[in-house]
């Protein structure tokens, strides 16, 4: 047993070691700027080849609950043409300050082109405008009144009620006439009402070439980092700005790095979390469970979780939050919790009864875990480094999280009642119930909260990874109190992360 766990670590580091030798280094020249143009202090990426003079300018925006960095990729092929790009952090985004809305981030769009212009920075007929899902929204809205060189959508964000999109699901309403030079990408695996809509815009040319590129194998993220993607905005970019030569997409050792480090924390954190939370082992385990069979207990989620999005359309009680549909999700989960929590309260109270010793660790394993992982995605990735103004909000977050994952661990009870694959497969089908509950309520009761619909494959994921957490700690300490505290922690690092501040 020692040996293996020996093997694992050295994998684990080894993976580290490798994926930074490979993300970190950095081939291009890159600086930073705040832009403080009509109260909008953007925190903006400046990327270009070192020691060349730069012939013409990108500027690049960021799609919803996005962020500069997740830009870089692509960033990097328009540098390669040798073009200065300046990518911001829009509001409530990356280490650009909130508040988020809809119409502030075109506005602050809109004062930083301005400003750009002004001090001479970019030349109308020498700038691209580019942007991805949102952003390509806001590109094409700025370049509507403002004459530029050329336009690139990145499937862009629908901005009609058709094709399935209903009208609470856009940001932004009123598709201008396609400026001059305007191309767009949509990926084949992308969600077809997204599509069609780019597809539409065409029908809204205005006075200039267009085209609609649908790129094989490829989702509404991962565009981003598709060489055919990256290839087709290049050969753009040529044409619109009489480039001559030919250049090839930039390196994606900064993505395979990016995952060989991510495994590697994969493969030490079940390690990391029997050693921490394995010595003050509980001598007889919280074998407490939930008197109630497994279909009842679904019945009693999917009825919550109704009434909870039905409550929801009245009143969203965690609005203090100040997260961009994360006070949704967060209200949500709380009234779920709750509202089981009232039914079995009596059967919770000796599972609540543990020792603070194991209840600690488990918090502290949690945020350890939540440090190492954002910084290494802050480090090679996208930017989830949790700043000051995000940790004020984790306290409330945390408390409201925390009812529904006390449930679902007792609930599932101790980890030799059942095979670990039988409590994933039981745990996820819950929060499976309680996903299409909130899907019914965007679509039949027209919540509006569509980020809620595009964070479902990551939300999915990183279930089945804090699961598998989860009952590591409910294994090492047979604490129920300490494996939802462990969980709860994560969903709300998570939900910091991911929403932006409103």
């Amino acid at each position: 047993m020692k040996s293996r766990t020996a093997i694992r670590a050295i994998a684990a580091v080894s993976l580290c070691v490798a994926g930074a030798w490979l993300a970190l280094p950095n081939p291009y020249r890159q600086t930073t700027a705040v832009f403080d143009a009509a109260g909008c202090r953007l925190e903006t990426s400046i990327l270009q080849k070192p020691n060349t003079e730069p012939l013409a300018a990108v500027v690049l925006f960021h799609g919803l609950s996005a962020n500069k960095k997740l830009m870089a990729y692509i960033g990097r092929g328009f540098a390669e043409w040798n073009l200065r790009v300046y990518a911001p952090d829009l509001p409530g985004h990356g280490r650009t300050d909130g508040p988020f809305s809809p119409a502030r981030a075109e506005q602050c769009s809109e004062a930083l082109l301005r400003e750009l212009l002004v001090r001479g920075l970019i030349l109308p007929n020498r700038t691209i405008l580019a942007g991805h899902s949102m952003g390509g929204t806001l590109a094409v809205h700025l370049a509507s009144h403002t004459p530029l060189a050329g336009v690139i959508m990145i499937s862009p964000a629908p901005m009609r009620p058709s094709h399935g999109v209903p009208p609470e699901a856009l940001l932004y309403t009123m598709p201008p006439a396609l400026p001059p030079n305007t191309l767009i990408l949509s990926g084949r695996l992308e969600p077809e009402a997204i599509r069609s809509n780019a597809q539409e815009l065409l029908s809204w040319q205005g006075a200039g070439p267009a085209k609609h590129v649908v790129i094989p194998w490829a989702t509404h993220v991962t565009l981003l980092f598709n060489r055919a993607a990256v290839r087709v905005c290049q050969e753009w970019v040529a044409r619109t700005l009489n480039l001559h030569g030919d250049v090839a997409p930039p390196s994606r050792r900064m993505l395979l790095g990016f995952f060989m480090g991510f495994c590697g924390l994969l493969l030490m954190a079940s390690p990391f979390l029997c050693e921490v939370t394995g010595k003050s082992k509980i001598t007889r385990p919280t074998n407490v469970t939930l008197a109630v069979g497994l279909g009842w207990f679904l019945c009693e989620i999917a009825i919550a979780s109704i009434a909870s999005v039905v409550v929801l359309q009245l009143w969203i009680p965690l609005r203090v939050l100040h997260l961009f549909e994360g006070d949704y999700l967060a209200s949500f989960v709380l009234f779920v919790g709750v509202a089981l929590l009232l039914v079995h309260w009596k059967a919770l109270v000796p599972a609540l009864n543990a020792k603070l010793a194991p209840l600690l660790q488990a918090a502290c394993a949690a945020l350890v875990l939540l440090l190492l992982f954002t910084a290494w995605f802050d480090l090679t990735f996208s930017e989830v480094w949790i700043t000051a103004a995000r940790w004020a909000r984790f306290p409330l977050l945390f408390v409201a999280l925390l009812p529904f994952h006390i449930l679902e661990e007792t609930w599932l009870g101790s980890t030799g009642a059942r095979a670990s694959w039988r409590r994933l497969t039981i745990a996820l089908s819950f929060r499976l119930l309680m996903w299409m509950a909130l899907v019914g309520g965007i679509v039949f009761l027209h919540s509006g909260e569509i980020l809620l619909l595009l964070l479902v494959p990551y939300m999915a994921l990183f279930s089945v990874l804090q699961r598998r957490g989860m009952d590591v700690v409910r294994k090492a300490t047979g604490s129920a109190a300490a494996s939802a505290i462990f969980g709860a922690i994560l969903l709300a690092g998570l939900c910091l992360v991911i929403f932006p501040i409103a």
